[in-house]
């Protein structure tokens, strides 16, 4: 990675060091990074959550980091091999640290850093290149989604349609204050026919619950109970509850069963986890955030709610949504 000095340092976008001689700050640093190779630059990859601050993305290796440089200069280049200027939304500390301050998906891509140095007064200037592959993140489209069965009137009738829209109005009232929703996947009537008996009509409803914040940007709340798994875990025993209640309820009545109500037992839950457009997980291609819905590199896609990015032949930029 040392080669022969790049020229002269006073270059537009180099930043010195303020002293020459103090060793470099020890920032707080949560990068996922690789091995060094002696002559090589390696692109070390760097996964940030969109809409949120970076963390420090050095411009040292490990070991120079707890040795002294003599007038370090450092200057970084971005995607399109633009050198990186201190603006509102990157900024480049003295010690040669490049910083996000609102990460989007279009800072995602390759940057690299180049710094020039001296081990010692006496010696000659040295040569450092530092390559980032650096990746917008976010979090999973988590839900649930439900399934249950509702002995029900003629498929044709009215009553089946109001009993619909009321039985979502009370999950949604449920689930509110947890800052869920919930969303009718599908609803339908179909004629039974039942063991050693006639025929039944029975309303088959599929819906889902989900965190109201997930496609928003950064969390309204940063307690750790308000996170969006503990959250839907809430709404989820909820939901349970209710239809536990109605069988109860239907237990208790002396008088005939109404035309209609839950079918006891046949309430099933899944548990789903999705990642946005141009998004997907890739437990081999990033094993240090195995769970981390990342932007979908050049030359691959996702167009819809699903779990990985797919390849293709063309030249896509990150993050795509469609093959063209």
């Amino acid at each position: 990675m040392e080669a022969s000095a790049l020229g002269r340092r006073r270059r537009r976008g180099w930043r010195r060091a303020p002293a020459a001689g103090s060793p470099l700050t020890r920032a707080a640093v949560v990068l996922l990074l690789s091995a060094f190779v002696a002559r090589a630059t390696p692109s070390v990859k760097v996964y940030v959550m969109l809409h949120q601050k970076s963390p420090h993305v050095l411009c040292v290796t490990p070991r120079l980091r707890n040795l002294e440089m003599i007038d370090p200069s450092f200057q970084w280049h971005g995607p399109r091999g633009k050198i990186i200027s201190e603006n509102s939304t990157a900024q480049v500390t003295s010690t040669g640290s490049l910083i996000f301050q609102n990460f989007e998906e279009g800072m995602s891509g390759v940057y690299t850093c180049f710094l020039e140095y001296k081990p010692t007064v006496e010696e000659i200037v040295k040569n450092l290149q530092l390559k980032y592959v650096i990746y917008a993140y976010r979090e999973p489209h988590y839900y649930y989604q439900f399934t249950a069965r509702y002995h029900a009137a003629p498929c044709n009738s009215i009553y089946n349609i109001s009993f619909e829209k009321k039985l979502l109005q009370i999950l949604s009232k449920l689930v509110l204050d947890l800052s869920c929703e919930v969303s009718l996947l599908k609803s339908e009537c179909h004629r039974v026919k039942m063991q050693r008996a006639g025929l039944q009509n029975e309303l088959f409803f599929t819906f889902s619950v989900s965190s109201l914040d997930t496609e928003k940007g950064p969390k309204p709340c940063t307690d750790h109970s308000c996170e969006s798994s503990k959250r839907l875990s809430k709404a989820k025993n909820l939901i349970e509850r209710f239809f536990n209640q109605q069988i109860e309820v239907l237990g208790r009545r002396a008088e005939p069963l109404p035309e209609i109500y839950y079918i006891e037992g046949t309430l099933q839950m899944v548990w789903i986890n999705r990642c946005f457009p141009g998004y997907g997980m890739n437990t081999l291609k990033h094993p240090k955030c195995p769970e981390c819905c990342v932007i979908c590199s050049p030359g691959s896609y996702n167009p819809r709610d699903g779990t990985h990015c797919l390849q293709c032949n063309s030249s896509l930029a990150f993050g795509a949504k469609a093959c063209v």
